[in-house]
């Protein structure tokens, strides 16, 4: 009797040991991979040339919005833009002009996301009212005020807020993320949850499609401080990264699919190799104390550029972590940065209420 007592342990006993023994595992793992560590990628780019960083100037700032520009994403015509707001609006500007095309009124504030179909005939934004909302568009741009509101569906519930979206290569299906801590897939059409993504331990902030044809993977990250990469078909984490200090703001694969970029609360960008399984370049200086909010990849994947919450934008060279340029001239914090899908242009949203365009 005495040794069935002394075996048996308690749910809070076992819990702690397993703990333990997790922790001595990925101790040992890391230890693993420190024994192939052999030269760090800023030692190997020492020897290519510095790139001379063209000189970006503004060529547009975009007014309309009367509260903080919370999300924007490229049109595919690389001519439109779709913003959301703090303001319960999602407007479609002309950025070779500057002028808004067409506003769209939300059910809620805090519009926290918002994306381009690939066709480029709808647009998707949700936020605080924890749905994604789909609102065609014609193809005309700008076809009158209530036809999209009027022809809009709404779909995909979470119980949390909605914090980013995007179409995965088709407009029949769209990708979320939540605060309540998963990824989703769903059916546009029909409003079905195809797919639900559960491995994230506080909410998910950010989402990026790997660059294929097939669309099959993708990245998220969040508040747990995790990177994580899924395979869409089967539903699964089938990589993780967690390196960083703080929340998980916003990832991006780099163009050759081979990489992925981070930037967090910690002030550090960070690029994690698929392939060698682990983070393999920081991009960081003591002067930078505040956090970054988006990251984005110049179209030959040699810079990356940030936006910070201390009102800027940065470029770093991903090869020699060296900071070439910052763009400054936002009175709030960056909350994201974006290059236009043919890479000749970079647009910049805040919360002092505008949208920048720099060439």
């Amino acid at each position: 009797m005495a040794a069935d007592t002394a075996v048996a342990a308690s749910p809070e006993e076992t819990l702690e040991s397993l703990l333990r023994e997790a922790e001595a595992l990925k101790q040992k793992l890391e230890e693993e991979r420190q024994k192939l560590n052999d030269v760090s990628l800023s030692c190997v780019a020492e020897r290519l040339e510095q790139i001379t960083f063209p000189n970006l100037k503004l060529r547009r700032v975009m007014k309309g919005h009367q509260s903080k520009v919370l999300c924007s994403d490229w049109s595919p015509d690389k001519r439109h833009i779709v913003s959301s707001s703090q303001d319960g609006k999602v407007i479609v500007w002309d950025a070779f002009t500057g002028t808004k095309e067409l506003t769209i009124p939300m059910p809620s504030t805090w519009v926290m996301a918002c994306a381009y179909a690939p066709s480029g005939n709808m647009v998707a934004a949700g936020g605080l009212d924890n749905k994604v909302t789909v609102f065609p568009l014609g193809g005309s741009g700008g076809a009158g005020e209530e036809e999209p509101a009027a022809r809009k569906r709404t779909f995909a519930t979470h119980t949390s807020y909605m914090s980013c979206c995007l179409f995965p290569n088709t407009d029949r299906q769209i990708l979320t993320g939540s605060g309540d801590g998963t990824c989703a897939l769903w059916d546009v059409e029909s409003g079905q949850l195809l797919q639900s993504f559960q491995a994230h331990g506080a909410d998910v902030m950010a989402l990026d499609l790997a660059p294929s044809d097939t669309g099959d993977t993708f990245v998220s990250g969040g508040c747990d401080r995790a990177v994580l990469v899924w395979d869409m078909r089967t539903g699964q984490a089938v990589q993780a990264f967690d390196t960083h200090d703080s929340d998980v703001n916003s990832v991006k694969y780099h163009p050759s699919g081979d990489s992925i970029a981070s930037g967090s609360d910690d002030s550090c960008c960070r690029l994690f190799d698929l392939r060698a399984d682990r983070e393999v370049a920081r991009y960081t200086k003591e002067s930078i104390i505040f956090g970054v909010n988006s990251v984005e990849w110049s179209v030959s994947g040699r810079l990356i550029f940030a936006g910070y919450s201390d009102y800027t934008a940065c470029a770093w060279d991903a090869l020699r972590g060296a900071r070439v340029c910052v763009l400054c001239g936002h009175e709030h914090r960056v909350t994201r940065v974006q290059l236009a899908p043919d890479g000749t242009a970079l647009s910049t949203a805040s919360w002092d209420c505008t949208l920048r365009i720099w060439a």
